[in-house]
């Protein structure tokens, strides 16, 4: 298992469009993106700096990938 990386949300963003995420929409600081045939969406802060690693592992919990696959599409 790998260590969760230390990104900020345009790195995360990033990413998660690369496994097939799109940005919904974007409310105030919030970027909001679903998955093309799933049901759920996800949410990241736009904030200065880096993710709190709390933040950034529930992003990717929500997201259905492992540390692993999000820490390969960085």
């Amino acid at each position: 298992m790998a260590k969760l990386p230390v990104v900020g949300w345009k790195e995360t963003v990033r990413a998660l469009k690369k496994a097939g995420f799109a940005v919904v929409r974007q409310r105030g600081s919030h970027v909001i993106l679903k998955r093309q045939g799933y049901a759920f969406l996800v949410a990241v802060l736009c904030h200065p700096g880096d993710l709190a690693t709390g933040t950034l592992r529930q992003i990717v919990s929500d997201s259905g990938l492992t540390v692993d696959e999000f820490a390969a599409l960085l």
